[in-house]
């Protein structure tokens, strides 16, 4: 399945494979659930790539796609990684928010003090 070469491209480090079979899926009109997203974003977090996983991020809600924890938790790790503090901790503030069905964990705080950190 496609949700399988995603997660075996998340696992490889595998960004742009995985960024070209979810475009894939889309050309084909396959819907993507949180899961497919999670592990694309989970990809360019494991490359530095913030930029992507904002855009992902992005897409997922132009998609209907409601982001989780898991996607909360990529993303702002994904801009720590790529030295964007400033979007690490509007994501935060975003996950915490009280209308938010997302709650924040160690791991999500953890990631936004990192990015504030190698900010300076």
């Amino acid at each position: 399945t496609y949700s399988a070469v995603i997660s075996a491209c998340e696992k490889a480090a595998r960004w742009k494979t995985a960024l070209q079979v979810l475009s894939q899926m889309q050309t084909r009109q396959i819907v993507s659930d949180s899961i497919v997203y999670n592990a694309t974003i989970s990809a360019c977090e494991k490359c530095h790539q913030g930029t992507w996983a904002l855009k992902l991020l992005e897409h997922m809600q132009i998609a209907n796609v409601t982001p989780d924890r898991v996607t909360y938790c990529a993303v702002i790790s994904a801009c720590e990684k790529g030295g964007q503090w400033e979007k690490a901790l509007q994501l935060l503030a975003v996950a915490r928010n009280a209308q938010s069905k997302v709650k924040s964990n160690i791991v999500t705080f953890n990631s936004a003090i990192s990015a504030c950190e190698k900010g300076g």
